[in-house]
């Protein structure tokens, strides 16, 4: 299997060996087995569902989590010249979504967002097929978005069983054990090898600075970006805030391009602005997390995070977009006193509080009395209860799961309906609590005065790397004379071929 899987690389990719953990994972995928594995992000998680579709005979499905991120290895994998690839989501107008749907059999890698896995024309198309294998990339966004922001990733178990239950393969860059366990049994309770790898990278520095007010922290910001002169990334809690810090950045640093990305803006200026990005054209990015998730940019010497992350696992995966090709790189978060609040506020308004919960079940209740047992449409449901949309998703999908709903249909009976009450208010309570001590613990990296690396991977494995050249701020490194290690960035000069390929493949 070895020397095939090597003859694999080496035709498809040109690589010689494989990097570490991918070709034990693919030697699990193609012995049929369902399949876990945990590599450090940046390491090439796609070869290992990439490569069984262009050896072997059947489709290979990749749920993806951002739609950006599907367009962008749809046209990667294009350009290189492997034309049976598609993306199925809603950035597609409805007669491109149906040229796909009717010729299905003709892709060996179908990219597809997990809403779109809830209609039911597209699974019964799915179901015509020969699947080899069902790839969950990013699969800690199950545990992560599905519980209440994304909770169509909790119906993937389903949605693999009507598909007739094919190999699954799980895919991550940050998972804790607790995390890898609830991937799995939201998964279906699959029996799956475990490929589990060292998260942390040597190449990268740790570093906090306190600063006492947001001015500070923007001078902080400033001189960071004008020393450093590197592709950045900057991380937000707030698009608002995205959008006024990069109005900052290009008034006080107008040699370095920069623009604002988050998940409010249209569809095409974000994969616009995202291939700006890799082609080099923007220097700086000011974004919330909806940004950057499985963006291959090899050169990204710089990550601050202007807000506090909300937990450990969202921390690494933002950090572990510098520093691709091995590079030395950093990554920087500015603190000041209060901030922690924001979070808190964020955690809050991604639940819905008791007494919204209370409102709602009461509205719902009497039109099923009333004799309107049909669901209410989102916009009829806000001029009676003030919840957002994604309290209202999480909250029907809780209902459906203790049968309060069915199909499109409320289910009357006053019992289930108590019962299902007693039943979320604890639930809700105890995914409230689990967020504020996945915050707690991100504040006490902080303030930590151990080593931050140490400290930041304890969690997730039993040893960490030695750092290659700086460590962290509590090791004694500075910022002081640090030189990023590669060339600066240079707009493409493609010749004619090359630009006319590009034009092709848009």
């Amino acid at each position: 299997m070895s020397t095939a899987l090597q003859q694999g690389l080496q035709r498809f990719y040109g690589y010689e060996r494989f990097r570490t953990g991918q070709e034990e994972i693919l030697e699990s995928v193609m012995q049929n087995r369902h399949t876990l594995g945990v590599l450090p992000t940046g390491t090439g998680k796609s070869v290992c569902y990439q490569l069984p579709a262009f050896m072997r005979g059947g489709q290979v499905i990749v749920v993806s989590p951002l739609l950006s991120l599907m367009e962008d290895q749809v046209k990667q994998l294009r350009a290189r010249g492997f034309k049976r690839v598609a993306a199925l989501n809603s950035f597609l107008g409805f007669e491109e979504k149906q040229q796909i749907l009717r010729k299905l059999q003709h892709y060996d890698l179908l990219y597809v967002s997990p809403e779109m896995l809830q209609n039911e024309f597209v699974i019964q198309r799915l179901q015509q097929l020969h699947i080899q294998l069902f790839v969950v990339d990013e699969a800690h966004c199950i545990s992560q978005w599905g519980q209440e922001f994304r909770t169509d990733y909790l119906r993937l178990a389903e949605v693999i069983r009507t598909l007739d239950n094919p190999p699954v393969l799980a895919l991550t860059g940050t998972a804790t054990p607790e995390v890898q366990a609830d991937i799995q049994h939201l998964l279906g309770d699959l029996e799956m090898d475990e490929h589990i790898y060292p998260m942390d990278r040597e190449n990268i520095a740790y570093f906090v600075r306190e600063v006492q007010d947001q001015q500070e922290k923007n001078e902080t910001m400033l001189a960071l970006l004008k020393k450093i002169q590197e592709p950045a990334i900057i991380y937000f809690s707030s698009r608002t805030m995205a959008e006024s810090t990069a109005a900052i950045i290009r008034a006080n640093l107008p040699e370095l391009a920069c623009a604002y990305y988050h998940g409010g803006m249209e569809n095409e200026d974000r994969i616009l602005i995202q291939q700006q990005f890799l082609a080099g054209q923007l220097q700086v990015i000011c974004c919330t997390s909806a940004f950057g998730m499985g963006v291959d940019k090899e050169d990204v010497r710089l990550i601050i995070h202007y807000h506090l992350p909300s937990d450990k696992e969202s921390f690494i995966q933002e950090v572990g977009r510098a520093g691709r090709d091995g590079g030395e790189s950093v990554s920087v978060v500015l603190y000041s006193p209060g901030d922690w609040q924001i979070p808190v506020h964020l955690i809050e308004q991604d639940l819905p509080e008791k007494v919204s919960i209370q409102q709602l079940l009461r509205f719902l209740y009497q039109r099923v009395k009333a004799g309107h047992t049909e669901l209410p449409a989102y916009e009829l449901l806000i001029q009676h209860i003030p919840i957002s949309e994604t309290q209202w998703r999480f909250l029907l999908y809780q209902m459906e799961k203790h049968d309060i709903v069915k199909g499109n249909h409320l289910q009357y009976g006053a019992k289930a309906w108590k019962d299902f009450l007693d039943s979320i208010e604890k639930f809700v309570e105890g995914r409230r609590k689990h967020k504020l001590v996945q915050l707690q613990r991100m504040k006490e990296w902080v303030y930590t005065g151990t080593c931050r690396r140490q400290a930041l991977f304890a969690d997730f494995q039993h040893e960490v790397s030695q750092a290659k050249g700086r460590c962290c701020d509590n090791c004694g490194d500075t910022l002081t004379d640090w030189q990023a290690s590669s060339a600066k960035t240079q707009p493409n000069r493609t010749g004619w071929r090359e630009q006319l390929q590009h034009l092709l493949y848009q």
